[in-house]
């Protein structure tokens, strides 16, 4: 390797590969997660508290809890 002043010359020569120095999410990309997931959660809680799933689920806890050995 050629030294020129104490620096590798062919590291700062060198054109820098795609998408290098993108490692994360940005503010807009964590916004925008973070709406989507709070979306998905509050379809989440009408479907579940919806009478039918209620119901359902109230019946499957009982039958677990009669339930003989």
């Amino acid at each position: 390797m050629r030294m020129r002043r104490g620096v590798r010359w062919w590291r700062s020569a060198a054109p820098r590969p795609a998408g290098r120095g993108d490692a994360g999410m940005t503010t807009a990309e964590y916004a925008v997660g973070t709406v989507a997931a709070a979306a998905f959660a509050a379809v989440l809680h009408q479907i579940v508290t919806s009478g039918a799933v209620a119901d359902a689920l109230r019946g499957l806890v009982e039958r677990a809890l009669d339930a003989q050995p």
